[in-house]
């Protein structure tokens, strides 16, 4: 059983949707978050994803710090959140504010020590990785610089490190609703022994979901649905059957 999880991107304070990473295709969903994150709450999630796309793109100089805290004490459900987080002193600030999780991406890249550090002060729980890909190769700095990095081989470093999350986004799917890489995640589930893997990106509707609760024995275990909720491509069934 695959665990949906909807996501929560916030642009200048409102919910939106990126087109495969591209902060110049912009959907607004609406423009209060706290709203939504108890809708989905109400429905049956049973975990959220907010990314802060003004700090993703600025390296932290601009952030939704007081929403995200606010979306965290608003349910009672886990929230998982990355984006700009780039030093143990972020770690430590979005934690405090009541965040289960913390997703590092460009940070992972740039400063590897880090990762290894957090998980040793966190927890394997607290910390995951978030590897945005395109055409394999890893991007940072809000998906919009290119690292030569390959994302399997990246995963691997990961691994070692200690780290047991990893959000996979392939921004080529990102907001397209073309489907998942199903290939890509079971490329990279091969790989790995002890990472659980979040697909993201490309998710259209339930079919998608059939899809890749088949790629479970690589380690995929959930998967992030952001455009296709929004725009109801699911019932509530379909995504929590099992809500009372």
């Amino acid at each position: 059983m695959i665990t949906p999880v909807p996501a929560i991107d916030l642009l200048d304070g409102n919910c939106v949707r990126l087109m495969q990473g591209a902060y110049d295709q912009v959907t607004t969903y609406h423009n209060d978050p706290l709203i939504m994150a108890r809708r989905w709450e109400s429905l049956g999630a049973q975990f959220l994803h907010v990314v802060d796309l003004d700090a993703a793109r600025s390296g932290g100089q601009t952030h939704n710090t007081a929403v995200i805290a606010s979306i965290a004490h608003a349910v009672t459900i886990p929230v998982q959140t990355g984006g700009g987080i780039r030093s143990a002193a972020d770690v430590t600030r979005v934690l405090d504010q009541g965040i289960h999780r913390v997703i590092i991406g460009t940070a992972a890249v740039k400063d590897p020590a880090l990762i290894s550090t957090m998980v040793a002060k966190y927890g394997a729980d607290r910390i995951a990785v978030g590897i945005d890909a395109r055409d394999g190769e890893v991007r940072v700095d809000g998906w919009t610089s290119g690292t030569g990095l390959s994302a399997i081989d990246f995963a691997r470093d990961m691994e070692v490190l200690g780290v047991r999350r990893i959000i996979y986004t392939d921004i080529g799917r990102d907001g397209t609703m073309d489907g998942p890489n199903l290939d890509a995640y079971r490329a990279l589930g091969m790989q790995l022994k002890y990472v659980r893997l979040t697909a993201s990106g490309g998710v259209s509707g339930p079919k998608d979901l059939t899809a890749l609760a088949e790629l479970e024995s690589f380690g995929v275990d959930s998967v992030i649905i952001g455009r296709a909720l929004y725009e109801g491509k699911f019932s509530e069934y379909e995504l929590w059957p099992t809500k009372t």
